[in-house]
């Protein structure tokens, strides 16, 4: 059988070229970095240089992607978060530009703990050798990266991506892949924003070596807790973000 293979949020979203492109990922972003509010009326940069039609076609394609609406008389305005397509493609790479937001990043931490714990523990029963092997690659690749000078920290994150992307694939379950195939793109921000943090890469990789060689036991309780384990260090990393941010200003 054929594997969906997730995407970064970029590959299936908007296209970025033309006019219309440009207007309609300039808007989003806007909403997204919170310089448009929900309830604001939708003003339009006249830097822009947009003609009605190509506003009009950009505003119907933000409100497929819940984030504006327009209604008679009071125009079109921001929607409350609650009503945007937070796993639409684009609405991801908006959210993830510039400095990713700790609250974004302990929902993302969230969401990692209820499926990945569960994947984990799926994968240990069904993993195959080829899965097994993906995996393998996946944590060889991290090592790797992590015995450069100086440390290739971008390599590190794909690789960390791809370890977590075999044990969704090792659960051989096409339904659950698909249904978590954006959360895991959204996931390398997570990684961006933690792994630089000192020392915290080189702590990890005793933690996905544990993840690895309880899943190549198809020891699932062994599994399941050994991820958890590293998700809620993950989750630590993330509470101390601010406090960085702040001691660089």
């Amino acid at each position: 059988m054929t594997r969906a293979h997730p995407a970064s949020p970029t590959d299936h979203g908007y296209p970025r070229g033309g006019l219309h492109g440009q207007v309609v990922h300039t808007i989003g972003r806007r909403i997204l970095s919170g310089a448009i509010r929900p309830g604001e009326v939708l003003l339009v940069d006249p830097a822009l240089r947009a003609s009605r039609t190509v506003l009009r076609e950009a505003i119907k394609v933000l409100a497929a992607k819940g984030l504006v609406e327009s209604r008679p008389k009071t125009g079109t305005r921001v929607r409350l978060p609650e009503y945007w397509n937070l796993l639409d493609p684009d609405v991801l790479a908006w959210q993830q530009e510039g400095m990713p937001q700790p609250v974004f990043l302990k929902k993302l931490t969230e969401v990692r703990l209820i499926i990945e714990t569960a994947a984990a523990e799926r994968a240990a029963l069904r993993a195959r050798p080829a899965a097994l092997a993906a995996l393998d690659a996946a944590f060889q690749e991290m090592d790797a990266a992590l015995a450069r000078s100086p440390v290739d920290y971008e390599s590190f994150d794909q690789a960390d991506i791809r370890f977590h992307r075999a044990i969704l694939q090792a659960c051989d379950n096409d339904v659950l892949e698909q249904m978590s195939a954006m959360v895991y793109s959204a996931l390398l921000v997570s990684f961006h924003a933690t792994s630089r943090l000192p020392g915290r890469a080189r702590s990890s990789l005793p933690q996905h070596r544990a993840i690895l060689e309880a899943i190549r036991a198809h020891h699932p309780r062994r599994a399941g807790a050994a991820m958890r384990r590293l998700v809620a260090t993950t989750a630590d990393a993330i509470e101390t973000l601010p406090r960085k941010r702040a001691a660089r200003r």
